[in-house]
């Protein structure tokens, strides 16, 4: 019977892994510190005036970093779950850019964005590419670090 490896957790985190992972910490760690500043209140509120260093944030948006984080930690463990969250970092955050292009001052801005966030946001957007090029990298059969799959048919064990 044939096993395929691709499922098992590997015994050392590729690049992708621990870039996915470095990453999710840090969104936990900022979802929580949030909310330590803006508490409960105001929870989709605008022009708060509360920052996490420079970044002005409500509950809605430490919920945000603080779902994103968990998102990371669940798919860290296998490269095609770094390559996945890699790809939702970059399209959440490239969705959030383009909304705070267009939110800051408004009063319908549910995130409280400011200027600073809509430059970390880009910058996260390109982390999230980076997380899924690496992952896509090391998954590639070209550069040999993807397991081998084996198959058996009736002429006997492949590998493909």
């Amino acid at each position: 019977m044939a096993t395929d490896t691709t499922d098992r957790i590997p015994a050392r985190l590729s690049v992708a892994q621990w870039l996915a992972l470095i990453t999710a910490i840090a969104f936990v760690g900022v979802g929580i510190a949030g909310f330590f500043v803006t508490g409960f209140d105001d929870f989709a509120g605008h022009d708060t005036m509360k920052h996490v260093l420079i970044f002005e944030v409500n509950p809605l948006h430490n919920l945000v970093h603080l779902a994103l984080g968990i998102v990371g930690l669940v798919l860290f463990s296998r490269v095609r779950g770094a390559l996945t969250y890699g790809i939702v970092v970059a399209v959440a955050y490239g969705g959030a850019l383009i909304y705070g292009l267009f939110a800051l001052g408004q009063s319908w801005d549910v995130l409280s964005l400011n200027t600073e966030d809509n430059w970390l946001h880009l910058g996260l957007a390109a982390l999230g590419v980076v997380i899924a090029a690496v992952a896509a990298r090391e998954l590639s059969p070209s550069t040999g670090t993807a397991p081998a799959r084996r198959t058996t048919d009736h002429r006997g064990p492949a590998a493909i």
